[in-house]
């Protein structure tokens, strides 16, 4: 007897799909109705903890376990009092863009079929909203880390130019290359250096302002310094809203010196390169569109549902030959299914790929470039909101500079910073609020990251009062306030040089 995937009855399956639709608009309707956040209860955890089911159950049943098991217990980045960490909201009509892709089930690794169409019409726009030349390369990826490693790798194949760092290794170059990136970057930047096997310690941090900006005088000195040690400096990474404080590096300038010392110039935008669809916002972003590529998400700031990060490279001949590689299965034909010169797995490391570029077409599509810039623009508002609470408070301290759409504060008189980290915990299991704990100049600060597109002035002023009832209860209560978990492994600080 045949056996296929199909329903048996389409009709039932269609009634059942309308309903989980129907649960899930609900759900995203009526957000504020809930708890920001949920720790899953000792049932849902267990759900999940049972042996490989050899026989199925009806869709109905399923459906069933995912209201009562997995729903209730999300992160909680849809809610508009989640300003924990850099995460997009998402919209209901990304949710139907991911359903849509999911039918079709496209494999975008290449080939002739319109899904590759829409990924270069997303390469376009972007390269245009940054000041790229329009025949900019641009590939998806999971997100900005994998865009940042993808980087390096295009740097380093150009460092090595005719020597062939991919068909003769590292050895193939004298001379120890050499990357330069801010103290306050991402941990993945020093990641990056560890899996491309240049090496974490050949990273140079860079000390920052007062602003955690880059500082250029003390980058030209180490490149100089490197040079004349007999290294080879090859790259630059300035950064457009750090991790922790929505810092921007000054990217012009280093630009300058990226051009001056013949280095690759990337800018690491995860969130902070949209500000570029905000013309009021545009211009803290001077000099990304001098950079030889840019690595963001669309699932931050445009609130593209996970995953959907890009990698934008200026030079689409560089790009190609960093990635592309000759395989049987993988050969073009002049018409017909296999027709086409570069596909998208001539332009990153995966065959493999969903139609990420649905959902984001579908979000840009349908709110346009200047209601999203609207939107970024109403996060940063929201933020300057929050800063001047804190600034009037006899309470909270700032502890940074709020650049964009992040404010990190504390306590005053706090100094190990173990009522801040108290507030955290306590706004997370009472389910009102949810930002995140982060190190700043070796203390704990609170950090609200305010991505939400449905967070309002009424959610800060609200987040305001949860703030002080929190404080006032984790003084007057004695606390455990435990062991602070740092870091570990290899990179055990943020960007340790040891």
């Amino acid at each position: 007897m045949p056996v296929n995937l199909d329903p048996e009855d389409w009709d039932e399956f269609r009634a059942e799909s309308h309903r989980a639709l129907d649960t899930m608009l609900d759900y995203l309707r009526g957000i504020r109705e809930r708890p920001v956040w949920t720790e899953p209860s000792e049932e849902a955890r267990a759900r999940f903890k049972r042996d490989l089911p050899q026989e199925g159950r009806d869709l109905s049943a399923v459906l069933e376990d995912f209201d009562r098991y997995i729903k209730p217990f999300a992160t909680g980045n849809t809610h508009p009092m989640f300003m924990g960490w850099a995460q997009g909201a998402g919209t209901p009509a990304g949710m139907i863009a991911e359903m849509l892709a999911a039918g079709m089930n496209s494999n975008c690794g290449g080939r002739n079929h319109i899904a590759i169409d829409v990924e270069r019409q997303i390469a376009a726009w972007m390269a245009q909203a940054f000041g790229f030349p329009p025949d900019a390369s641009g590939v998806f990826v999971t997100g900005t880390s994998i865009a940042n490693f993808l980087c390096l790798l295009v740097a380093r194949d150009q460092a090595y130019g005719e020597k062939d760092v991919r068909l003769n290794g590292l050895c193939a170059l004298p001379g120890q290359l050499i990357a330069y990136a801010s103290r306050e970057a991402h941990n993945c930047v020093r990641q990056a250096m560890e899996l491309a096997g240049l090496g974490a310690r050949h990273l140079r941090l860079i000390p920052s302002d007062e602003r955690r900006a880059m500082k250029v005088h003390d980058l030209r000195r180490a490149i100089a310094a490197d040079r004349a040690a007999g290294f080879r400096p090859f790259l630059i990474v300035g950064t457009a809203g750090t991790v922790d404080t929505g810092a921007i590096d000054p990217l012009d300038r280093l630009a300058d010196v990226a051009h001056s010392e013949d280095l690759w110039f990337h800018v690491d935008g995860a969130f902070g390169a949209l500000a570029a669809l905000s013309p009021a916002l545009k211009p803290l972003i001077k000099g990304l569109e001098r950079a030889d590529s840019v690595a963001f998400d669309f699932h931050k700031w445009l609130h593209v549902p996970y995953d959907a990060g890009f990698f934008l490279v200026r030079d689409k001949a560089a790009h190609k030959r960093a990635f592309a590689a000759n395989a049987a299965y993988l050969t073009r034909a002049p018409r017909g299914l296999a027709a086409g010169d570069t596909w998208p797995c001539d332009l990153g490391p995966d065959l493999s790929r969903s139609f990420r570029a649905l959902k984001t077409w579908f979000t840009i599509e349908t709110f346009g470039a200047k209601r999203l810039g609207q939107c970024i623009e109403q996060t940063c508002r929201m933020a300057k909101r929050l800063e001047a609470w804190i600034s009037q408070s006899d309470a909270f301290a700032l502890r940074a500079p709020v650049t964009l759409n992040i404010v990190c504060f504390g306590v005053k008189d706090d100094e190990d910073g173990s009522l801040a980290r108290e507030i955290v915990m306590e706004l997370h299991e009472r389910g009102e609020a949810a930002p995140s704990l982060t190190i700043l100049d070796g203390i704990p600060a609170i950090r609200a990251a305010i991505i939400n597109h449905r967070t309002e002035a009424r959610d800060i002023d609200a987040f305001t009062e949860f703030l002080d009832a929190a404080l006032r209860r984790a003084r007057k209560e004695p606390h455990d306030f435990g062991a602070l978990i740092e870091p570990h492994g290899p990179g055990k600080t943020r960007l340790s040089e040891d």
